[in-house]
């Protein structure tokens, strides 16, 4: 299954964000495409390291957070961002081809963190502390998550 996700996540999804434009409407939610991709960006970034979070799930609930990345379930339409002020966050880059750039640059450096050391831990906000297979399991949750919110899957897709 970890194959199945590495894939999704290395080849699918790079494929599924050619096909977004600035006017692609997403089914729910209130980010636009380019927001989208920058906020698919932070979350590489607290992964890999450079922008840590502290975990804001209450330590009792943990388990079930666990048991849910554990599970092949998905997020549903409009999950909150346990970071999410209400408002997206103001874009940052000048197109949506940058912020697509920018993402790939930093999975790719997702990578080579976690090349280097193997047993690096970085925690997520929800979730907790998560090691690689932790985060590719929560990254292909996050970005199947976003490519339905897009119709870039099918809800029944993934």
């Amino acid at each position: 299954m970890e194959n199945e996700k590495l894939n999704f996540i290395n080849k699918e999804f790079p494929q599924l964000l050619k096909k977004l434009t600035d006017d692609t409407m997403p089914k729910w939610g209130l980010m636009n495409a380019r927001q989208m991709v920058e906020h698919l960006t932070d979350y590489i970034r607290i992964a890999n390291g450079k922008n840590p979070e502290s975990v804001v799930t209450p330590e009792e609930q943990l388990p079930a957070f666990r048991r849910f990345l554990e599970s092949e379930k998905q997020f549903r339409p409009d999950t909150k961002n346990p970071l999410n002020t209400g408002e997206p966050r103001p874009l940052r880059l000048n197109s949506l081809e940058d912020a697509i750039a920018e993402y790939q640059d930093e999975l790719k450096y997702f990578y080579s963190v976690f090349e280097k050391d193997p047993g690096k831990i970085t925690s997520h906000p929800a979730f907790g502390p998560c090691n690689y297979e932790d985060w590719i399991k929560l990254h292909y949750k996050h970005l199947t998550h976003h490519a339905r919110q897009f119709g870039l899957l099918a809800e029944s897709e993934k």
